[in-house]
């Protein structure tokens, strides 16, 4: 009798696991489809055909084609890992240099671990005005988060004629999507080197 619990309790843990083993099969084969065929020539039955489930079953993980490309952008956010990003600023107070290469890092992280994932949400969103707020709201965030960041700075680090606005300007025309995939897609660039490129880059143009 002792035993019975114990595997309803397995089977419920079992449960748990193979539905989240679901969602991942179909958030995959989201990723894949909106990346090679595009987000708009993509359907439902396209996703539940390519992870080898059915229609109804991506509904009832992700409501809709909408709502499964809301969660593949929570996940690009997580993956670039908000919390370094959190205590490498806070790490580094007093010396905006290292501010802007914590940034930089960040973006680099985002970028290169889910830049297809922006890619396609902004591609979305010239069809699906739920998808356009998701991805103006992100670029929002980003750029209240170095406006804070710029503010922070006693008077006299920005470079002369530059004020916050301005400097979040800066920032944004060169820590982007874009450039990142322009660097590396076409020129061949690493990473690293185009971390190492925006580091230098942000501090001539923004500090003093």
């Amino acid at each position: 009798m002792s035993e019975e619990p114990g595997r309803r309790r397995y089977d419920s843990l079992r449960r748990t696991a193979q539905a989240q083993q679901t969602r991942a099969e179909i958030a995959r084969a989201a990723l894949k489809l909106f990346v090679s065929h595009g987000w708009t020539a993509t359907t439902v039955r396209d996703v539940a055909r390519e992870a080898g489930v059915s229609v109804p079953t991506v509904y009832a993980a992700y409501g809709n084609k909408t709502g499964l490309t809301r969660a593949l952008a929570d996940a690009a956010d997580l993956s670039a890992d908000v919390p370094q990003l959190v205590a490498e600023l806070e790490a580094a107070t007093t010396d905006p240099a290292r501010q802007l290469a914590a940034m930089a890092g960040y973006d680099r992280r985002l970028y290169e671990r889910s830049g297809d994932v922006i890619a396609l949400v902004r591609e979305a969103g010239r069809s699906e005005p739920e998808l356009a707020t998701l991805y103006h709201d992100s670029r929002v965030r980003g750029d209240q988060t170095r406006a804070q960041v710029f503010s922070s700075w006693p008077a006299g680090v920005l470079r002369s004629g530059l004020d916050v606005p301005s400097a979040v300007d800066v920032y944004a025309a060169l820590c982007n999507i874009d450039v990142y995939t322009v660097l590396t897609g076409e020129r061949g660039w690493s990473p690293d080197r185009v971390e190492q490129w925006w580091c230098g880059a942000l501090v001539r143009e923004l500090l003093h």
